[in-house]
């Protein structure tokens, strides 16, 4: 049976400091921080590249930089605003400044991405694109910073598995002694890995507006509705109705509106007159 590594979270320790007779630290740097700084790096050199092969279309990677401002912005505020409103409302309802204290963790994907969706929303109309163009281009650009989330998540033994039989099983003594699902490295393969190949593949080539967007949405929510039966909820929420977990019914509208945003795309595309792009194509 595998036993989780134990990493220790904290990657680097720096400090203190005494400068003038004044203490200052220690600071720690975190594996989950860096993790995120991964996927920001990622995002940019996927960006450039994406931006070189779309030159004729009005992207230039130079785009990259202005864009990342409003994701990072977007990633950070909705995604600890939609934890604290989709998964512990009553409890920051009661200790309100807990809000701000993001070091003790507590982010949501989907208000990240929900964040996200609003901060490209700004940027598109500062750009005078249109946002659906935005998307379009970002959505590849984003599974492997999904990836690096859920490896952060694995570094620090937490959002475990369901308990399994499995010969596949890992202990993290952090959490018990049971042997669960590495739901960690399931969601890092699924969410991050596969999801990225298929997009990239799919956006390699011209889609009429919306189609690559909604592919994300209908790839990631279904893919993370798969990956969640090998999950263990929330312990304090538990399953919802239907027996599904939060991660579930959160995911359930972006398979939805994915599916109907293909449809609509391919449908307005059918009906438009193609353009010198599509031609050359």
């Amino acid at each position: 049976m595998l036993v989780h590594p134990q990493f220790d979270p904290v990657a680097l320790h720096i400090g203190p400091f005494n400068i003038a007779g004044i203490v200052i630290g220690p600071f720690a740097i975190r594996w989950y921080g860096l993790m995120y700084l991964v996927g920001f790096v990622l995002f940019v050199i996927l960006g450039r590249k994406r931006a070189r092969q779309n030159l004729l279309t009005g992207w230039h990677p130079r785009d990259i930089d202005d864009m990342l401002f409003y994701g990072v912005l977007g990633v950070i505020l909705g995604g600890r605003l939609g934890y604290v409103l989709f998964y512990k409302p009553l409890y920051y309802l009661v200790h309100p400044l807990e809000i701000f204290q993001v070091w003790q963790g507590g982010m949501s994907f989907h208000g990240g991405f929900l964040g996200v969706l609003i901060g490209l929303w700004f940027y598109a109309r500062k750009r005078g694109r249109r946002w659906l163009d935005v998307t379009d281009f970002v959505a590849p650009l984003c599974p492997l910073g999904l990836a690096a989330g859920r490896l952060g998540n694995f570094i620090n033994g937490e959002l475990v598995g369901r308990v399994t039989d499995g010969p596949w099983a890992m202990v993290f003594p952090q959490v018990d002694n049971l042997p669960r699902h590495a739901s960690q490295l399931y969601e890092f393969a699924l969410e991050g890995v596969v999801l990225f190949v298929i997009l990239w593949l799919y956006a390699s080539r011209h889609r009429p507006m919306g189609a690559v967007s909604g592919l994300f949405l209908l790839g990631y929510g279904t893919l993370r509705f798969v990956a969640e039966f090998a999950r263990e909820p929330d312990n304090f929420l538990g399953y919802l109705a239907a027996d599904l977990t939060m991660g579930q019914w959160l995911s359930l509208p972006m398979i939805v509106t994915g599916f109907l945003m293909m449809i609509w795309a391919y449908r307005r595309a059918g009906k438009a007159e193609p353009t010198l792009l599509d031609r050359l194509k």
